[in-house]
């Protein structure tokens, strides 16, 4: 029987609609044969970009013999992580509880019920063809053992879990934060902790803002220990083979702790983050004098060549954005992006060959295999016009190469990021097509991922896919409308965001005032995911705290707030002991502590002067401030807007926290100068 996957929309399922395994996708069908056949059941858990994912397909899900056996003795699933973070959370949580460690491709092994008892991640050919084989003997012969097994990963892990009551975090916690992260920073080459070395994107932001808020606006003094750290990291990453140099980008993580070789897939996640962290460093001078207007000019260049990127290669046909390209490239990883002494001269000459090769590091031995070399940027070239020149022909030359694969799924929260990143990215960086890209990738949202009131996880090809949304996704895509409301002064996306917000506070809030990561209707797995830290992406609980500190500055709804600061309690815990797997909530907590601010401005929105009131707010206004923008003729039912009024019709700028507004302003330099008081 041929497998069931060829009418998924997940482009990781597909990949394996033709395999000889007669794979299920995820649903109570698959169980019901498991049942029927009285076998166990085989859960493979991946996504389209990843690797290993890859390695173990072509050994094992590719061979006649090994897939020949599991259809004898398994029913299979495959299940893209992506699509269904859900299930993907729960039984990752059992894989590390027995193995300790995670990763995929993950092997889980389960009763019929669904009930895990054995658990791996990649294993070769040779060992899982032994692995099957020794878990199918063992449920025929000692059957009782393995479902003693499940009963207690499922009592285990199903059993209720709470965080002490904490107040919100105040100066103190944020700045335990700081000093832990002091004590991890590689000074040398950037980042935190050893290779294999993720970029630290929600970290960047929090230290950014708390080095805005323990540094005055004015002070021309040195730099705090934030602003090295976050200032340090972002240059190395920029100079560094983990950013694509000639096509922009970031990929996933880097192998080494210098940044130089990566692991090459892309994903949108990261470079959403990133850009919008790229985009908050460079909004102002890094440091006094030359070498700090240097750094904001690189800054600002990777953010707007991140963006460019992700609208040239990730861009899809109906408005969003797919969720990652593919490490490999004609069966091998990194093909596409590195280089050799010799190539570049079949594609540059002898002199510009030259030339590349010093700026871009590329050596007869070469940084990565067979002699090839990931292209870098130890120092900025003097002759920038030939450089820019030597960039745009090695792209030219690269595209005629195999490209890597596309995941072009949409995820709805990783959309959601991406739309906050443009929206912010477009106004600091005087960019408007990214703008006018977040509001065709916000239009596709509503218009695909958003029926009566509820979000769908993914769709493709502008058909929904069958995953329902989860925390994250309801607070990442009301997170990026309620800054493109800022950025574009349409009302409907701040209520819809608030719409969003109603679901997340119904339907996914614990019983301590925390978040579940999925809704009290969803599908019920043996456990219910709940995990409040930040990891690759902000955890669900981050991002509501996020959006619902937002919302309520901008509407004054004293219950969102309280939500907020409530779904920030564990950064008590973390801010000390594992600041790293809580960058997004620490940047949420220099927002609450700083108010938030608000700045509502009111113009008419195709004057000039009201978009430089905009952008003077966006860049000098603390992070995590609220902007909200309208024509002073109608407020659009947004309460920051109630009553504001141009004055003597000219574009106005009102800076405000809790609704308690000073004096407003009409020019860039008078609002300057009042968000450099406090408030």
């Amino acid at each position: 029987m041929p497998n069931r996957l060829s009418d998924a929309t997940s482009p990781y399922l597909l990949q394996h609609a033709d395999n000889p395994v007669e794979w299920w996708p995820w649903g109570e069908a698959a169980f019901a044969e498991a049942r029927r056949r009285d076998v166990p059941v085989l859960i493979s858990v991946g996504y389209a970009a990843c690797h290993w994912c890859h390695v173990m397909a072509h050994e094992s899900f590719e061979d006649e013999t090994t897939a020949a056996r599991m259809n004898d003795l398994f029913v299979n699933i495959k299940v893209d992580r992506e699509e269904r973070p859900d299930v993907d959370a729960v039984y990752m949580e059992a894989t590390q509880a027995m193995t300790g460690q995670g990763g995929w491709p993950m092997t889980v092994f389960a009763t019929p019920d669904g009930a895990p008892f054995y658990c791996g991640t990649y294993f070769p050919r040779d060992h899982f063809q032994r692995l099957l084989e020794g878990v199918s003997q063992a449920w025929r012969t000692r059957r009782d053992e393995l479902l003693d097994q499940g009963r207690r990963v499922v009592d285990a892990l199903g059993a209720p879990r709470t965080l002490p009551e904490a107040p919100p975090p105040d100066a103190t916690v944020l700045d335990l934060a700081v000093r832990a992260l002091v004590r991890d920073y590689d000074t040398a080459g950037g980042g935190f902790g050893d290779a294999p070395k993720f970029p630290p994107s929600m970290l960047l932001s929090f230290l950014t803002a708390h080095d805005e808020r323990t540094r005055p606006l004015q002070s021309a003094d040195e730099p705090t220990p934030s602003r090295l750290m976050a200032v340090g990291t972002a240059d190395a990453m920029a100079r560094g083979g983990v950013y694509d140099q000639i096509g922009g980008g970031f990929a996933r993580y880097s192998v080494d702790r210098e940044w130089i070789v990566p692991h090459f897939e892309k994903m949108l996640y990261d470079n959403a983050l990133l850009l919008r962290a790229y985009a908050r460093m460079g909004r102002r001078p890094a440091d006094p004098g030359p070498a700090g207007e240097a750094n904001t000019a690189l800054l600002r260049r990777i953010a707007g060549e991140t963006a460019d990127w992700m609208l040239r290669d990730l861009r899809t046909p109906e408005g969003g954005f797919a969720s990652a390209l593919d490490a490999d490239s004609d069966g091998e990883e990194g093909t596409y992006y590195v280089w050799t002494p010799t190539r570049l001269r079949e594609v540059l000459g002898e002199e510009d060959a030259a030339f590349a090769a010093e700026v871009f590091g590329v050596t007869e031995e070469g940084t990565f295999e067979h002699g090839a070399s990931v292209l870098r940027l130890p120092v900025s070239p003097a002759d920038t016009w030939r450089y820019e020149r030597v960039r745009a022909a090695l792209l030219a030359a690269r595209r005629e190469r195999t490209p890597p694969a596309r995941d072009d799924k949409v995820v709805a929260a990783w959309n959601g990021l991406a739309i906050a990143a443009l929206a912010d990215a477009g106004i600091l960086l005087d960019r408007p097509e990214f703008v006018e890209a977040a509001r065709e990738t916000a239009e596709l949202l509503l218009a695909v991922h958003l029926r009566d009131g509820r979000l769908t996880r993914t769709s493709r090809d502008g058909r929904p896919g069958g995953g329902p949304g989860v925390l994250e996704d309801y607070a990442d895509v009301a997170e990026g409308l309620l800054a493109l409301h800022g950025a574009t002064g349409e009302a409907r996306y701040a209520h819809t965001a608030g719409e969003l917000l109603e679901v997340v506070l119904e339907r996914f809030i614990d019983e301590d005032g925390g978040f579940y990561d999925t809704s009290d209707d969803a599908e019920k797995l043996f456990s219910r995911p709940q995990d409040p830290t930040d990891n690759a992406v902000p955890s669900g609980r981050s991002a509501a705290a996020s959006a619902l500190l937002t919302y309520s500055a901008l509407t004054g709804s004293r219950r969102h707030r309280e939500a907020a600061e409530r779904a920030l309690a564990p950064l008590a815990l973390l801010a000390e002991k594992a600041p790293r797997f809580a960058g997004w909530a620490l940047a949420v907590g220099e927002g609450l502590l700083s108010g938030p601010l608000e700045v509502a401005i009111v113009g008419d929105p195709a004057d000039p002067a009201t978009s430089e009131l905009v952008r003077t707010a966006l860049t000098w206004a603390p992070l995590g401030t609220v902007l909200s923008r309208g024509d002073g003729l109608d407020d659009g039912g947004v309460p920051l807007l109630r009553d504001r009024v141009r004055l003597d019709g000219r574009p106005t700028a009102y800076v405000c926290e809790g609704f308690v507004c000073r004096l407003p302003v009409t020019s860039p330099d008078e609002l300057r100068a009042l968000l450099a008081r406090k408030v």
